[in-house]
């Protein structure tokens, strides 16, 4: 439990389920905030349809933008070959695909069965690989689907087996809903952790039902070196009912700082980035520490 890397989520999967859609400069300065607080590496957009995600539209645009880094990598979403032949025309870093753990939830995300998309990514993987992209895989609602209920660890256990044939360079477990709690993340992880070897894993967690940070630790516990954030708790899916929160960075941090973990990151700067995007969506976000501040001084009058 010494040193944890947040994959800092907020410009993706923060921003897509969010009302508003932020110009492309806004966004760019909310990267590189991100990055002057110390995060290296960033889910920065979503290769799909703006039809049905309007908030990624300007994926090639953003990225062509984004200040090119050799500490900093920057990861698209990709749910096709199509996204990935977008991905490919631009400096993105890394690829990430989803496959969900269950098969109704999968055909309302992607418009395919699970199988399916597992086959994709096979092909996805392979061929992000030999274009020297590193290529990632998310099992998603791996602890619970909105229209299926409950999914057993077995399920998310044989994904896991069939994922990483293609070798990827980290398997994700997502809490898609924010319905899992720390035992949960125990069993899943050790499991999944015995099929898949050495391969890295890392986790994605919602705080819909204000479990995402025990989980979190649950999982920093376990040994998982990465874990998803969104700056502010922005975010959520734009295709599962009330899917909404994503774990917030600045909260992880305060967390996983008091407990001694390093991330390299700067909560007060976060902290700072989460009250710029308040100005910028005209709101307050779900964070706790812009509004409580990190831990006091003991100099209040």
């Amino acid at each position: 439990m010494s040193q944890i890397t947040i994959v800092e989520v907020g410009p993706r999967d923060g921003l897509q389920s969010e009302p508003e859609i932020l110009p492309t400069d806004s966004k760019v300065t909310f990267i590189e905030k991100a990055i002057d607080a110390g995060i290296r590496r960033l889910e920065v957009a979503s290769f799909v349809h703006p039809k049905f995600v309007p908030q990624m539209a300007d994926a090639e645009a953003l990225i062509d933008k984004l200040p090119q880094r050799d500490d900093v990598s920057y990861i698209g979403l990709i749910m096709n070959e199509r996204g990935l032949d977008r991905a490919l025309a631009t400096r993105i870093h890394e690829i990430g695909m989803v496959v969900v753990a269950s098969d109704t939830y999968n055909r309302k995300n992607q418009n395919v069965g699970t199988d399916e998309s597992v086959a994709a990514w096979k092909a996805i993987g392979a061929r992000a690989k030999e274009n020297g992209l590193r290529a990632n895989v998310m099992i998603a609602s791996a602890f619970g689907c909105p229209y299926e209920g409950i999914v057993e660890v077995d399920r998310v256990v044989d994904l896991a087996k069939e994922v990483v044939e293609t070798e990827p360079a980290e398997v994700g477990i997502a809490d898609s809903i924010g319905v899992a709690v720390p035992g949960q993340v125990t069993e899943i992880l050790g499991r999944v952790r015995e099929v898949i070897g050495d391969i890295p894993l890392r986790c994605h967690f919602h705080n819909t039902r204000n479990t995402g940070l025990a989980n979190a630790f649950a999982a920093v516990a376990d040994g998982v070196t990465y874990l998803d954030a969104s700056i502010g708790g922005i975010g959520g899916c734009p295709f599962a009912p009330a899917a909404t929160g994503n774990i917030p960075t600045d909260d992880l941090l305060y967390m996983l700082e008091r407990s001694g973990v390093e991330t390299g990151v700067s909560l007060d700067r976060i902290m700072d980035v989460s009250r710029w995007l308040e100005s910028e969506l005209g709101r307050s976000v779900p964070a706790l520490l812009p509004k409580a501040g990190s831990f006091p001084t003991g100099e209040a009058a």
